[in-house]
């Protein structure tokens, strides 16, 4: 029944720009019907195309790029202080949540548009985001994400140094949070520090999600990832030493402009050999304005879905074989909803959606959602473990 629609768009890339704009056209015909008075657009497709936008779909009120809201919220006459903008809803379930704690990124990866649309990598202060972790806790909130589109370059600009580790410290003591959880290292100069507090702070999960995207060394080279296959296998080595438990998570992109077969082998090699927990995988998206767009997306689209499955392939035994050897253990796993007759919830070594789940029968056990329960590991599939309530 609202007479004001807001769309918050994502333009990082086609699938996702293709959504945006289908969900802009619904809502621009629902407002030409008389269904509402005002349309707005914010977010990244808002902040990278506005001008083609204005020009191409003029039913839209207004369009605002992604550090806009402010305006946003002057343009709806709403009342605010400036103090508040920090505060929002929780939309994951309530016993965990996402805690932002940059926006933007300085590197230059040849095949990302994130610059592009997020700008360059502004910290938040360790101050504002104790506030921040204080406020969700308060509501019910028992695990943080901390996301960035760099994690690791945290700090930087504030303090002059790569304050994670700092912030990692500071936000174990906030009351109320049992699990701290890393998403979006970048593995260039990555503060090794890290590794050390995730080893003596109990609430950072041994877990760390570090997309590597290669391992061939021309390939790292033409995606400007200023690393070496070298360097990204003495860091994994570096971390299972520290933190013996961990749980490493990446994303690789396949089809990138020239990957040859023998390249794409010699990642499906990496992979083999350094056995990440968790993994997934990209198709290259050939996006305007981005560095490697300036030369040909030669890879067949075809060769790109069947590079894509192969090196799943090789993961998913991997995953398999790792799973067999929980079964017996008993885990510390926190449950997330109840469906199809279990309750289904996540070890600290799994994130909400992406990763591997635990399931316990709800015809023989009961525990309530965003709990923490230990689950003695009873069966094993690829991607998902069973067990009872111990």
């Amino acid at each position: 029944d609202a007479n004001i629609v807001i769309v918050n768009t994502c333009g990082f890339i086609d699938l996702a720009k293709e959504e945006s704009v289908n969900t802009i056209l619904q809502y621009a015909d629902v407002k030409r019907e008389g269904g509402i008075d005002k349309l707005y657009v914010t977010g990244c497709l808002s902040q990278r195309y506005k001008d083609d936008l204005e020009k191409e779909i003029p039913e839209v009120d207004a369009y605002f790029g992604t550090m806009e809201l402010p305006a946003l919220l002057e343009k709806l006459d709403a009342d605010y202080q400036h103090e508040l903008l920090g505060e929002r809803a929780i939309t994951t379930p309530m016993h965990y949540a996402y805690l932002k704690i940059s926006e933007g990124c300085n590197r230059t990866c040849s095949f990302c548009a994130i610059p592009l649309m997020r700008g360059k990598h502004i910290s938040k202060s360790i101050e504002e985001l104790v506030i921040q972790a204080k406020s969700l806790a308060s509501r019910g909130v028992k695990e943080l994400m901390l996301i960035a589109q760099e994690l690791t370059y945290y700090g930087l600009d504030l303090y002059k140094k790569r304050a994670l580790p700092q912030l990692l410290d500071t936000l174990c003591e906030v009351e109320g949070i049992e699990w701290i959880r890393l998403h979006y290292a970048y593995p260039s100069k990555f503060p090794e520090e890290i590794f050390e507090v995730m080893a003596r702070q109990p609430k950072v999960c041994d877990y760390l999600d570090m997309p590597l995207q290669h391992a061939d060394d021309d390939v790292l080279m033409r995606m400007r990832r200023q690393i070496t296959n070298k360097e990204q296998r003495d860091l994994i080595v570096k971390a299972r030493e520290v933190v013996p438990n961990i749980a490493i998570r990446t994303t690789m992109l396949v089809g990138f402009p020239g990957e040859t077969e023998e390249e794409f082998e010699r990642l499906c090699d990496f992979v083999r050999d350094m056995r990440f927990e968790r993994l997934g995988v990209f198709q290259y998206s050939h996006e305007e304005d981005t560095i490697a767009y300036g030369v040909s997306d030669d890879v067949d689209p075809e060769v790109k879905a069947d590079r894509a499955n192969r090196l799943m392939e090789v993961q998913q035994s991997i995953s398999a074989d790792r799973n067999e050897e929980k079964v017996g253990q008993t885990l510390k796993v926190l449950f997330d909803r109840k469906e199809g007759g279990y309750f289904i919830g996540r070890t600290e070594y799994d994130s909400p959606e992406v990763d591997n789940e635990v399931l316990v029968d709800a015809k023989k056990f009961f525990v309530r959602l965003g709990d923490f329960a230990n689950v003695q590991i009873t069966a094993a599939e690829d991607y998902d473990l069973y067990g009872t309530i111990v």
